[in-house]
């Protein structure tokens, strides 16, 4: 008499446990094999689900992509909190715990960050990216606010926060891309991309410190 093995039992998730589980498989697929290598089909693959769990979260792939970038923007904004709360009150050491931590965001996640910004493949009109992006963008403009310590007119505020966000971002897709290679090879032996960065906001003027912290720094951009 043959006797049948019982099916092994399936694995199952609690609704929103699958949800986050995705996204994660979701960010290992970009940040390992890039972001044409993320589609509805691979991530269930690599979750283990069948294939119409992520449609059913997510919809289709721009709607998968739009809940990553959100994530994305979320522990950006948390990464600027932390920054700045490390450095303490001071203004101008603020908004540079701000930029550092943009630039090291960057580096940690270079796949997340650059789908952060891939607006073809995204969906803005998501509630979760846009009030991501939203949060994002409202801590820097209030770490300028308080940066400027006196009313800056609308075009002023803008201005400063456009420059800033110019330069780190620049800043990181250079690093990340490797352009900068050449540069950190020229740097004094020791100095490495945070000390070019900081040398960089000197020469800028963006996230300078004013008054006597201001000569230490143009110094050390002189020395990069």
């Amino acid at each position: 008499m043959s006797h049948r093995r019982p099916p092994a039992p399936r694995r199952t998730y609690h609704h929103g446990d699958l949800r986050n589980a995705l996204l994660a498989a979701a960010e290992t697929i970009v940040e390992r094999e890039g972001i044409p290598a993320l589609t509805l089909r691979a991530l269930a693959r690599a979750a283990g689900v069948s294939h119409a769990a992520p449609a059913h979260h997510f919809g289709d792939l721009v709607g998968l992509l739009s809940e990553l970038a959100a994530v994305g923007y979320t522990r950006l904004t948390t990464r600027f909190a932390e920054a700045m709360a490390a450095v303490g009150p001071a203004p101008d050491r603020r908004l540079r715990a701000m930029g550092q931590a943009y630039v090291g965001f960057a580096r940690a996640h270079p796949g997340l960050f650059q789908l952060m910004f891939r607006a073809e493949r995204l969906d803005p009109a998501r509630p979760a990216l846009r009030a991501a992006m939203d949060a994002a963008g409202a801590a820097l403009r209030n770490a300028i606010a308080a940066r400027t310590g006196t009313p800056a007119s609308a075009l002023q505020a803008v201005a400063q926060a456009a420059a800033l966000w110019s330069l780190v971002h620049g800043f990181s897709v250079l690093l990340i891309d490797g352009r900068l290679r050449g540069l950190l090879a020229a740097l004094p032996e020791g100095e490495d991309a945070e000390t070019l960065l900081e040398a960089v906001f000197a020469v800028t003027d963006v996230a300078a410190p004013a008054g006597p912290d201001r000569e230490v720094f143009v110094a050390a951009a002189e020395c990069a």
